[in-house]
């Protein structure tokens, strides 16, 4: 029998990087797992990637349509048992280049994107149910030309003490994950072409104590961890998984 049998979770941002790694695991443990993602293309890849125990919904987080949308899908199917809530993204920007669009963008996604998945999960999730937020590392660090991203994450950090404040009254447990620099196209496509990519990824494993890039699914067993019971005496706590490069 696998950990999550009978369960049902949710991952938003699920069709590449950490969030298609964590849906496989979730599956793999027994859950059955509704994805998001923006592109229907990709997100019927990472279902057939799974199989039965996965459901495909297109949703932008940022869009509340979308996302009433989603969890009216989830409904028809029952409760909620595991939300893990990893949409999100950011782009290079230092200070004096960082425009309303900008800051907009990145707030409306990994903050209100994020926010509003939960809000909207609430009456779907059951006594014992596991939210998960995907923060980062940087939340408490500064972050040259990173800093919208950097402070988006540390908003996301503050409101998973809050919601952990205000939902254990309900037995639900919120906690975030912390990744350092993990090898995801989303982190490639920062740098924009193949030979600065290169360049930026080899620079960051430099920055890691261990000296190389995390794997999707390395925190894809955090993500399971935090989504069972082991974890069950756990609520309001943020996990780094980073090499050691925020406590070394």
């Amino acid at each position: 029998m696998g950990q999550l049998d009978g369960r049902t979770a949710l991952v938003t941002g699920a069709t590449s990087g950490i969030g298609l790694a964590a849906a496989r695991r979730l599956a793999a443990a027994g859950a059955h797992v509704f994805l998001t993602g923006r592109r229907q293309e990709t997100l019927d890849d990472a279902v057939a990637s799974i199989g039965d125990r996965a459901t495909g919904v297109r949703a932008d987080v940022a869009d509340l349509d979308d996302l009433d949308r989603l969890f009216a899908v989830v409904a028809e199917r029952g409760g909620l048992d595991i939300v893990f809530a990893n949409a999100g993204g950011g782009e290079f920007a230092a200070l004096p280049d960082v425009t309303w669009e900008h800051y907009a963008e990145t707030f409306n996604t990994n903050v209100g994107g994020t926010l509003f998945t939960v809000q909207k999960a609430l009456p779907l999730l059951r006594t014992g149910s596991s939210v998960i937020v995907t923060s980062s590392n940087i939340d408490t660090k500064g972050a040259a030309s990173f800093g919208v991203y950097a402070a988006s994450k540390a908003a996301l950090r503050s409101l998973t003490r809050s919601w952990a404040a205000e939902l254990v009254t309900r037995g639900i447990r919120v906690n975030s994950i912390a990744p350092g620099p993990i090898e995801t196209p989303g982190l490639s496509g920062l740098a924009g072409d193949p030979g600065s990519a290169e360049q930026l990824l080899k620079g960051l494993a430099a920055g890691v104590p261990m000296n190389r890039l995390g794997r999707p699914e390395e925190i894809a067993e955090t993500v399971l961890f935090l989504a069972s019971d082991a974890s069950s005496y756990m609520t309001g706590a943020e996990i780094y998984v980073d090499g050691g490069a925020s406590q070394i």
